[in-house]
C-alpha cells in the first residue's frame, strides 16, 4: 500500500510502499477513501523537517540540552548515533480521514466488516491506503455523508473542543479570529450552537467565505471597531483564537475584543504572552484547548479502549467526533464548499509544497483521495534491498518488531555480526518494518509475525515486540523449530512464565535454543568485572544503583498487563547481573519502597536478595533521582577486592592496596553486540545457551516475588 512518510532528518516528504498493517485487538483495519491536509499541524511538521540541523537545534532548545546531558552520561558517539536514529524514523502524516472497515481485530464490538466510518488521531488515521485505527476513534457514518465530508470529522471535533471550552450560551456573541480552515469550522459551529458570531482574519477571501456561512466578518483593523457595533458596546462574550501565528498579535486582540469577565480559547498555535493591563483590567479567563476533547493523549482510552463514563464526561474525544458528523449529516456544518484542492494519495507531495507555499496559490480544505481496490493478501509482505547477503550464514534472522530500540541500539549491533543473514522483519503496522527493513538491509519486511515464524528460509527469531507478547511468541517459534531471541522480560506473569518452562522441560535438549536479552552481563567492562571475582573462595556483596528515572503514569511499561510494569519489565536486567556476577539465581527477595503518592508506581524501591552460597545483593531502583546524574553504579566486595563499575563507561579494581581503572571515553557499552556474538556462537557449535536456563527463569521468578514482597511486606523465596 501507499502512505505519505515525513522524515524530520532529511526534511523530505514523500509517498512509500509499506506493508499493509495486521489488525490487533481493540483495532480495525480501515480502507481509506479520503482523508484530510491539516494545514496547520501538519504543516508545522513538515516545516521542522525542512530546517537544516542547526535550525532544527534553534527552534527545539530543550531537545537539545537532553542530547548534551545524554552525551556526559553515556559518551558522545553513541548519543550522537542515538540522535540520528530517532530523526530517522519515519513520521506517518496525517490525522483525519475516512473510509471503510476492512477487517477487525478482536474485542471490537459495534463495529462491522463493511461499515463506513470516520477516523482520528496522529498515527492512526494516517495518510495511508490502509490504516490501524482504535475503536474510540472511530465514527460510523450515515449513508448520506460522503467520504470527503467525513474526512473533515476530526478537524471539526477540534473546533468543537474549543467551542465547548468557552462555554457558550445560546444568544451570545462570539469572535473567532483566524478564519482559516479551522476558524470556518468554528463559525459554523458556533452558528449552529444559537450564537452571533464575528469573524476576523487578515485575508479578504476569507472574510467573504465567513459572511457566506452567515457570519458577520471583519478585515483586522476594522476588528475593534466593529466589535463595538456588533455587541452594543459591551465586547464579546467570548472568543476563539483559530489563528496560526507564533507570536502573541492574537491574543492581544482578543483582549481588545474581549468584554468584562470574557472567555478567551486558544484553539489554533499561537504565541500566549498575556499583555497583563488587559486581562487584568477586565479579569479575562484564558484556556488553551487540548485537540478535540477528553481522552486525547490518555493511552487508556485512545489505545486501550476504555471510555469515560457518559454521566460525568459528557464530550469525550469520541464522542465530539460524533457530533460532528451529525452536524454534517444534518447540514448544519458544510465542509463541502470548503475544499479548494484535491490530490490522488500518489501525487501527495504536491499537497505538501500547497500548503507550505512552494505552491503560490490560495488554498483553504485539501483532500487526499485513494484507489478503491480491495485487500490484496500479498501486500502484508514488501520486498526490500538486501545488502550483504550470506547465503551460507548459520544464523537465517527473522526480527519482530521495530520500534525505537531495536532501531537505536539491537539492530545496528546485530548488522555488524559475520555469519548472519538478515532475511525478514516485521512490524503490526508495517511502516517501521519498511523502514527498517531497507535501512539495515533485510529481504522483505511484513506486518504478520506467522510470516516469519513459518519461513523455512528462517532459522532464527529475535522477538523484540512489547513485553506481554513475549511469551507466547517465543513458544510459538520454538515449537516451529527457531532459535530465539527474545528481549527482557521472558515474561510479564508466572502463568506465562510456567508455560514455557513447561515446554523446555518436556521437549529438553531437542528443542532450539533460547536466549533473553540480558546484555549487560555481556558487556566488556562487565566481563572484566567478573573475570577480577573469579575464583573466589568466600560470598560476595553487590550493590546495583539505578537512576531509573521518572517515567509518567501513562507510559505503557507501567500496565501490568502490557508492560509487567518497571521492575519486571526492566529491573530484570540487574538482577540478572546480580545473578551473573554469583553464579546462579537469587532464592529470597524482602523489597521496601517508597510510598508512590500518585508520582511513582512501584519503582522507587530497595531489593535485597540473598543467593544459595550466602551472597548478598541489592538493587536500589529509584525513579526520584535526576537523569542528568548517571543512571548504573555497582559496587562489589569479595575476599578483600573491591570493584566499582559506573555507567559501563568505567571499572575502578582495587586489590592489595593497588587500584587499576579500565575507561571508555567516548561510548558507553552495555554489551549488545556482544551478547549477539555470543548467541551466534551457540547456535553454531548446538549448545549450550549463552546464558544457563536455570538463570533466565530464576532471575525472571526473581522479579515477581520481587514485586510480591514490596506489596507483602514479607521476605518471600523464589
Amino acid at each position: 500500500m501507499k502512505q505519505v512518510l515525513q522524515n524530520i532528518r532529511s526534511g523530505k516528504t514523500s509517498v512509500e510502499d509499506v506493508p499493509i498493517p495486521t489488525p490487533r485487538a481493540g483495532t480495525a483495519l480501515i480502507r481509506t477513501c479520503a482523508s484530510l491536509v491539516s494545514a496547520g499541524t501538519e504543516r508545522s511538521v513538515v516545516e521542522f523537517a525542512e530546517k537544516s540541523l542547526l535550525g532544527k537545534v534553534r527552534s527545539r532548545p530543550d531537545l537539545a540540552r537532553q542530547v548534551l546531558d545524554k552525551a556526559r552520561r553515556e559518551g558522545l558517539l553513541g548519543t550522537v548515533e542515538a540522535a540520528f536514529n530517532r530523526l530517522d524514523e519515519p513520521l506517518a502524516l496525517g490525522y483525519s480521514s475516512a473510509g471503510v472497515i476492512e477487517a477487525l481485530g478482536a474485542d471490537m464490538p459495534g463495529f462491522q466488516v463493511g461499515q463506513r466510518v470516520a477516523c482520528a488521531g496522529g498515527n492512526y488515521a494516517v495518510h495511508a491506503e490502509y490504516a490501524l485505527v482504535p475503536r474510540n476513534l472511530l465514527v460510523p457514518l450515515p449513508d448520506g455523508i460522503d467520504f470527503e465530508s467525513a474526512s473533515f470529522t476530526t478537524l471539526a471535533a477540534i473546533a468543537l473542543h474549543g467551542f465547548r471550552l468557552s462555554q457558550p450560551q445560546v444568544g451570545e456573541n462570539v469572535v473567532v479570529i483566524g478564519l482559516g480552515l479551522l476558524g470556518l469550522l468554528t463559525v459554523q459551529i458556533a452558528l449552529a450552537a444559537g450564537c452571533r458570531v464575528l469573524g476576523v482574519d487578515i485575508n479578504p477571501g476569507r472574510v467573504e467565505l465567513a459572511k457566506q456561512v452567515g457570519a458577520k466578518a471583519v478585515l483586522r483593523p476594522q476588528a475593534e471597531e466593529a466589535i463595538l457595533a456588533f455587541s452594543g458596546g459591551r465586547g464579546a462574550d467570548a472568543i476563539l483564537i483559530c489563528a496560526g501565528d507564533p507570536t502573541s498579535d492574537a491574543v492581544t486582540l482578543a483582549g481588545l475584543l474581549a468584554r468584562d469577565h470574557g472567555r478567551v480559547v486558544a484553539v489554533g498555535l499561537v504565541g500566549q504572552d498575556l499583555p497583563r493591563p488587559i486581562y487584568f483590567q477586565k479579569e479575562l479567563s484564558f484556556v488553551t484547548s487540548r485537540s478535540y476533547g477528553p481522552g486525547r493523549y490518555d493511552p487508556a482510552y485512545e489505545e486501550g479502549g476504555a471510555d469515560y463514563p457518559f454521566g460525568y464526561v459528557r464530550w469525550t474525544e469520541g464522542r465530539n467526533l460524533g457530533a460532528c458528523v451529525e452536524l454534517i449529516a444534518s447540514g448544519k456544518l458544510d465542509v463541502h464548499a470548503l475544499i479548494t484542492h484535491r490530490f490522488p494519495i500518489e501525487q501527495a507531495v504536491e499537497a505538501y509544497d500547497l500548503i507550505t507555499g512552494k505552491r503560490d496559490e490560495p488554498f483553504l480544505g485539501v483532500v487526499l483521495t485513494y484507489p478503491q481496490a480491495g485487500l490484496q493478501a500479498e501486500s502484508t509482505r514488501i520486498v526490500c534491498t538486501p545488502t550483504n547477503p550470506v547465503p551460507q550464514a548459520t544464523v537465517k534472522l527473522g526480527v519482530l518488531g521495530a520500534g525505537l530500540f531495536a532501531n537505536a541500539v539491537l539492530l545496528p549491533a546485530i548488522k555488524k555480526q559475520k555469519d548472519l543473514q538478515l532475511v525478514g522483519i516485521a512490524s503490526a503496522g508495517g511502516l517501521h518494518a519498511r523502514h527498517s527493513g531497507d535501512k539495515f538491509g533485510f529481504g522483505y519486511a511484513a506486518s504478520k509475525d506467522d510470516e516469519l515464524i513459518n519461513d523455512p528460509n528462517i532459522n532464527t527469531l529475535a522477538i523484540l515486540t512489547r513485553h506481554d507478547s513475549h511469551t507466547a511468541l517465543t513458544i510459538q517459534a520454538l515449537k516451529a523449530g527457531k532459535h530465539v531471541f527474545v528481549e527482557k522480560p521472558l515474561a510479564v506473569d508466572p502463568a506465562q512464565l510456567d508455560e514455557l518452562e513447561a515446554l523446555l522441560n518436556t521437549v529438553g535438549d531437542g528443542l532450539p535454543l533460547l536466549m533473553t536479552g540480558f546484555n549487560r552481563r555481556f558487556a566488556p567492562l562487565a566481563q572484566k568485572l567478573g573475570d577480577f571475582m573469579a575464583g573466589r573462595h568466600e560470598p560476595l556483596v553487590a550493590h546495583y544503583r539505578v537512576n531509573a528515572g521518572l517515567l509518567p503514569l501513562t507510559h505503557w511499561l507501567h500496565d501490568p498487563v502490557q508492560g509487567g510494569g518497571r521492575i519486571i519489565g526492566e529491573g530484570c536486567h540487574f538482577i540478572d547481573f546480580l545473578a551473573f556476577l554469583v553464579g546462579e539465581p537469587p532464592c529470597t527477595v524482602t523489597t521496601h519502597g517508597l510510598p508512590d503518592s500518585g508520582r511513582y508506581r512501584e519503582d522507587v524501591l530497595s531489593m535485597t536478595f540473598t543467593f544459595p552460597d550466602g551472597s548478598l545483593g541489592v538493587v536500589d531502583y529509584l525513579a526520584n533521582g535526576d537523569k542528568a546524574f548517571g543512571k548504573e553504579r555497582v559496587e562489589v566486595f569479595c575476599a578483600g577486592r573491591v570493584a566499582v563499575l559506573d555507567d559501563f563507561r568505567s571499572l575502578e579494581m582495587v586489590q592489595n592496596g593497588r587500584r587499576k581503572r579500565v575507561k571508555s571515553a567516548l561510548r558507553q557499552d552495555k554489551g549488545h553486540f556482544n551478547e549477539w556474538q555470543a548467541f551466534i556462537a551457540a547456535i553454531r557449535v548446538g549448545g549450550p545457551p549463552p546464558i544457563p536456563y536455570a538463570q533466565l527463569l530464576g532471575v525472571t521468578r526473581a522479579s515477581f516475588a520481587a514485586i510480591e514482597s514490596l506489596r507483602s511486606n514479607q521476605k518471600i523465596d523464589i
